[in-house]
């Protein structure tokens, strides 16, 4: 039987999962940042910004920022780590790893960047404190694949975090449901150009695993002592596991 995976509610051979959700974020790069605050109302930085502290990475530590898009997560991290650290912004889309570069480049911020698929990293084993994809694993095609490389790359002693959109509260679901279903496509079109594209986010936030079988997930790849930090209601969740 052919390997199948979902690509939003639709089931695709996991190739074509690949190509088009290259095609999402190629559409969507530019106004990617814009598209952000006004989808949730600016709360994605206090999201982030909470995500970094809870990583608690200090000065001198190595970060691998995986689908770090338009570099909102790096350029908190190399705050945290100081000009003694060490920050790597990657990402699989060549369009959005531009937009980073760039974005970060006029805040003053020259780091590593490396186009990289998160399910076969380039990196030597046990090289990084501290793993990072933000709002990304969702898109990513063989998950469990994704969290094995993570790991791999995680020193003893160090951490990889996720902060994702998990499952909300089930008395605001409804609610959560009109929002993502009707305005979020409304949204992309009038912004972005790009109603499609924010059809597939809404529908990738339901498929993807729920809090606690991401953290099953995670220490199936091997992460000791799972944590889980709901945001927003449980809309969105801080997983970090730590290696020991």
């Amino acid at each position: 039987m052919t390997e199948r995976t979902h690509f939003g509610y639709e089931e695709v051979a996991p190739d074509e999962k690949t190509r088009r959700v290259r095609g999402v974020f190629d559409s969507v790069a530019s106004k990617y940042d814009v598209m952000n605050d006004l989808m949730s109302g600016g709360m994605h930085r206090v999201w982030k910004r909470f995500a970094v502290g809870v990583a608690g990475v200090r000065a001198g530590d190595r970060v691998l920022d995986l689908a770090g898009g338009t570099g909102d997560m790096a350029r908190l991290y190399a705050k945290a780590v100081g000009a003694s650290g060490l920050v790597v912004l990657t990402d699989i889309n060549g369009a959005m790893l531009a937009a980073g570069r760039d974005k970060l480049a006029d805040a003053g911020l020259v780091l590593p960047v490396v186009q990289c698929d998160a399910e076969a990293l380039p990196f030597a084993d046990r090289h990084f404190d501290c793993v990072s994809i933000a709002f990304g694993l969702r898109n990513v095609t063989d998950k469990d694949k994704a969290l094995a490389e993570m790991r791999r790359v995680t020193r003893p002693g160090g951490l990889t975090l996720v902060l994702e959109f998990s499952r909300i509260a089930p008395p605001l679901a409804p609610a959560y449901d009109w929002y993502s279903f009707n305005v979020l496509p409304r949204l992309g079109r009038w912004v972005a150009g790009d109603a499609a594209s924010y059809r597939y986010l809404a529908e990738s936030i339901r498929m993807h695993p729920d809090q606690a079988t991401l953290a099953t997930m995670m220490e199936g790849a091997g992460f000791d002592r799972v944590e889980v930090h709901n945001l927003a209601a449980g809309a969105v969740a801080v997983h970090v596991g730590r290696v020991f």
